[in-house]
Parts: C-alpha cells; sequence; structure tokens
C-alpha cells in the first residue's frame, strides 16, 4: 500500500503535461463563441423581397435571406431568436430562424401588415393594418389573432409602452395618435398632431410618447400621462427646401437624454436634446433616409436609405457618419441583434 501511495503522491505533485495540439482548438472553440456573440444588423429591403444580414462590427454582409413580398416592419422576438417580418402584400407574418436563417411557417397578419410592435410578454404582436383601418392582436404561441382594435385611416406606427399597459397607434389619413388601454382594448385618447404621422416611440421611462409627422415634417411629444403634447419639434436643414424635411423614424436613448430622428428625403438624421427639445445637428446620410435602431450599448445608430439602397453608420459618441453600406433594394427596416 505504501509503494502505491507514493505513487499516487507522485501524479499529484507532478500533473501530466499538457498536449499541445489541443491548444490551437480551444483557442478557436473560444474564438468562434466570442464570434457566435457579435452583434448583427438586420434590413428589410421592401423592393427585394428580402433580409439583408450584416456584422455590427466588420460592417460586411454576411447573406440576404429570401422572404415574402414587400418586407416593411421587422422585429426581434423577447429572446432575439427569430425575426419577425412584415410581408405586407403576402398578408402575413414571416418568421425567419436567426439560427439557421430558415423561415418557418408565418403568422397571420390582417389585411396589408406595415408595422408592429411586440409586447413585453414576448408572446402578443399589435400589427397596423394599413387598408382597413384596424390594429390586429395576434396570439404568437397559439398562432392566431385574438383581436381587432378599430382606429383611424390608415394605421402606420405601434408602439407598446414599457409596462405593457398601453399601446399608441398612428393614422396617416386622420392624423392622430390613438391610445389604447390593452385590457380593454378600447381607445381612451385620440391625439391630434400634425399631418402623416408615420412612427411613434416610448420613452424607456414611459412618461412620453414620441410621434413624427411626415407631412407636417414635425415630431410631437405628448405627456402619456395626461395625453396632452407638451412640445413641438420643427425642424430647418440649410439649403434643403422645407417640403423635403420629412420626419419619419425616431429612436431615443434609454437614459432618455437624446433623441435621433430621420427626415426622409432631406437625407438627414437630426440629433434632438431629448431635455431641452433643441436640435442641436444634422448628419448628413443616404437618400431617403427611413428608419433607425441603435445596436445594444447605443454607440452605434444604423440608418435605411430606401433610395441609394444602403445603410449609413453613425458613431453616436462622435456625432459623425462613419461609413454607408449597400444592402438589398430599398431598404425600410433595421434592427441589431445582441
Amino acid at each position: 500500500m505504501g509503494s502505491t501511495g507514493r505513487k499516487a503522491n507522485a501524479m499529484q505533485d507532478h500533473p501530466a503535461p499538457i498536449n499541445q495540439a489541443i491548444i490551437p482548438a480551444v483557442l478557436l472553440g473560444l474564438l468562434l463563441g466570442s464570434a457566435a456573440q457579435a452583434e448583427t444588423v438586420l434590413v428589410s429591403n421592401e423592393k427585394g423581397n428580402s433580409i439583408t444580414v450584416l456584422d455590427a462590427d466588420s460592417l460586411k454582409v454576411l447573406r440576404t435571406v429570401p422572404v415574402g413580398q414587400r418586407p416593411r416592419g421587422i422585429v426581434l422576438s423577447k429572446d432575439d431568436k427569430w425575426l419577425y417580418i412584415c410581408a405586407s402584400d403576402d398578408d402575413r407574418i414571416d418568421v425567419l430562424d436567426l439560427d439557421n436563417f430558415q423561415l418557418k411557417a408565418p403568422l397571420p397578419s390582417g389585411h396589408d401588415p406595415e408595422t408592429f410592435a411586440l409586447h413585453p410578454d414576448g408572446e402578443h404582436l399589435y400589427v397596423s393594418n394599413e387598408d382597413n383601418s384596424l390594429v390586429s392582436i395576434v396570439d404568437i404561441p397559439n398562432r392566431r389573432i385574438v383581436g381587432e382594435i378599430p382606429v383611424g385611416v390608415e394605421p402606420e406606427g405601434m408602439a407598446v409602452s414599457p409596462d405593457g399597459k398601453w399601446i399608441v397607434n398612428t393614422s396617416e389619413t386622420t392624423n392622430m395618435a390613438h391610445f389604447v388601454d390593452n385590457a380593454s382594448h378600447a381607445v381612451v385618447a385620440n391625439v391630434l398632431v400634425d399631418s402623416r404621422p408615420r412612427h411613434a416611440e416610448w420613452s424607456s421611462d414611459g412618461a412620453q410618447v414620441w410621434v413624427s409627422s411626415e407631412i407636417g415634417g414635425t415630431v410631437s411629444v405628448i405627456d402619456a400621462a395626461t395625453r396632452k403634447v407638451i412640445h413641438k419639434i420643427s425642424f430647418a436643414v440649410p439649403g434643403v427646401p422645407k417640403q423635403a424635411i420629412q420626419a419619419v423614424g425616431i429612436v431615443l436613448t434609454k437614459d432618455r437624454k437624446r433623441a435621433f430622428v430621420a427626415l426622409g428625403p432631406s437625407n438627414r438624421v437630426a440629433v434632438v436634446d431629448a431635455q431641452t427639445f433643441e436640435v442641436t445637428k444634422y448628419l448628413l446620410v443616404g437618400q431617403r433616409v427611413w428608419n433607425l435602431a441603435f445596436n445594444h450599448d447605443e454607440t452605434r445608430l444604423f440608418t435605411t436609405n430606401g433610395i441609394s439602397n444602403d445603410i449609413s453608420v453613425i458613431d453616436v459618441p462622435k456625432l459623425r457618419v462613419i461609413k454607408s453600406v449597400t444592402v438589398g433594394n430599398q431598404p425600410w427596416g433595421v434592427v441589431v441583434r445582441p
């Protein structure tokens, strides 16, 4: 037993040498693991009937995925595993598996879905049906429409409050932001804004809703508690005709210090102090800038430019455009997968 014990102690004191051949494999595995965690940018191409996938760091196009006809609004599932896509001309919501980039069985959407918003529970989508003045409520797990909410003419923008209690829909022709109680699905307030409201965006604290008006060329800031417009932001780009300044997409930083507003055919993104509502800068991007999305830490902002068929990449801390990347035909929506 003493001899066996000595051998055991010797093995403990002098562990077996590491097989040098496995080190490169381990390092490769670590590198691949870190690459798998890299952020990806997903862009819907309205006339290309496709989704372009880019690496958010290198800004290289990784692939182009064919989807349904006229893809516009896109949103990530709560767990970031799926991309929901408004296939407007197919009257459906395509579901793209982001692990293998295969389309799964589509979800119902109602007629002509343009944009939508995901409830914080991750199980319900609120879809604007542009042609029939309705918002459809889609139960994702049960794959069916469970409600329809009558709203104004040509519903467009959709947004759900951070606590999930309120829905805001904008109607392009009625020129209103409709506040809907999510418990009763009743419209409780109609807030008049400027002509052709396109987008609604809740602040992260749920205190405000920002609504862009494309033809009016303004953004209305609405107090969520009183449902009153507390400020109206106007834009003036030197050398650009007023009619070309058309407010569409909006994003707000989580700390509600800054807002970025896409100004359509003016080819500019406005930088707004979200506390004072003053416009501090205009950034020149691609042609007919439409929608915007931050990366995870809000250091980069990506814009879709529908006429130049590219996206612009904005360095947020430096407030400068660092690159444009060609994507598909008429890019419309954009999201960033962490």
